[in-house]
């Protein structure tokens, strides 16, 4: 059955060509997740719809149809718009990829999207970009469930933060093994609590996650995080 979805928050993902004179737009709203639109002649001259549908902007968008792909009908921008720039830009971009790659279509996450909001708000008022990416990171992992616990024991035993601890993904924290490095106690309890402050936890967070994401996102790596990389910035 055909629905109609009006004045829904939401954000631009991503969007690409199609057909002769409309786009696809991916879009992340907050009542309905991750959609996919056509935006109908929205590449036309005519067309002011182009013009809104741009990554980072508040819009209020309206669609109807059913199926993968349904027609956008009207986008509003709601005003405020963040107006990111140089790496924060790519950050940006990278946490779009992100919710692209690993949001099931049409699964909604309020809390996840609340998140994104104040995570591109953190982005655009500059400084140390690497907390706020290990956090969303870890945020978005907790949410759609991929990530276990960090702050004690897969048998719920507690943590020392002197002793180092393995990671196994689908089982948790782990006693180190013969031959693993692992992480320290500190650091896992400090990423429980979504405290990157101390140098030496960033540095180990940004491992784990590294070896999470690998692990969700398959063979294809993501083209945002290679770029940051490559500018030896993530």
């Amino acid at each position: 059955m055909s629905e109609r979805i009006d004045d829904e928050a939401a954000f631009v993902l991503h969007s690409r060509p199609w057909r002769e004179t409309s786009l696809i737009v991916d879009v992340l709203s907050r009542h309905h997740g991750r959609q996919g639109l056509v935006a109908r002649g929205a590449r036309r001259q005519t067309s002011g719809l182009k013009a809104r549908l741009i990554p980072f902007q508040p819009l209020a968008l309206s669609w109807f149809g059913k199926g993968q792909l349904r027609t956008l009908h009207a986008a509003e921008w709601q005003g405020g718009g963040l107006m990111l720039r140089g790496h924060a830009l790519m950050c940006g971009f990278y946490l779009n990829e992100l919710l692209l790659r690993l949001l099931p279509e049409a699964d909604a996450h309020e809390a996840l999207f609340d998140r994104y909001v104040n995570t591109l708000d953190a982005l655009n008022g500059g400084g140390d970009v690497e907390p706020i990416l290990r956090c969303f990171e870890l945020d978005l992992l907790s949410e759609l469930g991929y990530a276990q616990p960090l702050g004690h024991l897969a048998d719920g035993g507690g943590l020392e933060p002197g002793r180092r601890y393995g990671y196994r993904v689908g089982e948790g924290v782990l006693p180190l093994g013969r031959d693993e490095t692992g992480y320290q106690g500190k650091t896992l309890l400090d990423l429980s609590r979504g405290d990157l402050s101390d140098p030496a936890t960033l540095a180990e967070g940004k491992l784990l996650m590294r070896g999470l994401l690998a692990h969700y996102l398959g063979d294809k790596p993501l083209s945002t995080r290679q770029l940051l990389i490559d500018l030896q910035k993530l």
